[in-house]
């Protein structure tokens, strides 16, 4: 008789990835391993595999989530990406979000606020942005720049910005309260993993539009905002509104693991297809009566 042949062993989740990432009571940013890959069995290439596995699944759940909202269902969901610049966010947009149908994305950026957005309070640009029922919101950078920029530039009293905390754990309950369920994605890449994605950025000319001398400042000003992202993911994150903080040296990674939260997300609404407001049957002879020899 010839050997049996094993099986080979199909590489996934070892864990609940939200399980694994979300930030908790004893969480510590200082000695997070930021080249690591919680929960995950597998390599770069079966992670592209499991991707376009997901993507098919993320793509019918979507539709779903859509098609509720269509038919005056309450449910939406957030994604809230955080990070230093050359974290992934870009990519997560690219990559992750590009798997689903664009209609039914509603996709928001927040930079430097302008004249008018500066005039209001720091949530109502952020309000304006919300998703609706059905849609899948995606915030590139947030409310929470408040205490991150704000807080590490100084741009408001001290005083003023430590009451920002808690305004901020109100409003994820407000946005939770209205039937979005909000992913907060925290991504966090290494020191040297940066240094070396900025590099790339002033050696090809293909990525020169995507660098900004700036980056050089806040790089410098590297310990203050690994304090103020600490401070931030330990105050903020909350029982229905937790920080899920992703490793993002591997970027194959971070794509991998924020497609399973949102697959999470969307699984967990447990969406039937709207039932038809019309008899199904009718329909099908009516159509059958238009029909041409």
């Amino acid at each position: 008789m010839g050997k049996k042949k094993k099986s080979k062993k199909t590489a996934g989740w070892t864990g609940d990835v939200a399980d694994l990432l979300r930030v908790g009571p004893d969480f510590d940013l200082a000695s997070f391993d930021r080249g690591g890959t919680p929960g995950w069995d597998g390599d770069k290439t079966s992670a592209a595999a499991f991707m376009r596995k997901r993507g098919d699944e993320l793509s019918d759940l979507q539709e779903r989530l859509f098609a509720d909202g269509k038919s005056d269902g309450t449910h939406s969901v957030l994604l809230l990406l955080q990070g230093i610049d050359t974290a992934g966010k870009g990519g997560i947009v690219r990559h992750v979000i590009g798997m689903v149908d664009p209609q039914g994305v509603a996709l928001a950026s927040f930079g430097v606020p302008t004249a008018e957005e500066a005039s209001h309070h720091h949530l109502w640009r952020i309000r304006k942005q919300l998703p609706p029922p059905g849609k899948i919101g995606v915030f590139d950078r947030s409310h929470y720049e408040q205490v991150l920029v704000v807080k590490v530039d100084e741009l408001e009293p001290p005083d003023v910005n430590a009451t920002r905390y808690d305004e901020l754990v109100d409003f994820d309950h407000e946005i939770v309260s209205g039937g979005t369920t909000l992913i907060k994605v925290a991504m966090m890449v290494s020191h040297a993993e940066q240094g070396e994605r900025l590099k790339e950025r002033l050696e090809r000319p293909d990525k020169w539009w995507k660098y900004n001398p700036g980056d050089i400042d806040v790089r410098e000003r590297w310990d203050d905002y690994q304090a103020a992202y600490s401070e931030m993911l330990t105050r903020t994150s909350t029982e229905e509104a937790p920080w899920y903080v992703i490793p993002a040296d591997r970027k194959w990674y971070a794509r991998l693991a924020v497609t399973e939260l949102l697959y999470g997300a969307l699984t967990d609404l447990d969406l039937a297809w709207p039932e038809a407001d019309f008899d199904p049957k009718v329909e099908l002879e009516r159509l059958a009566e238009t029909s041409r020899a």
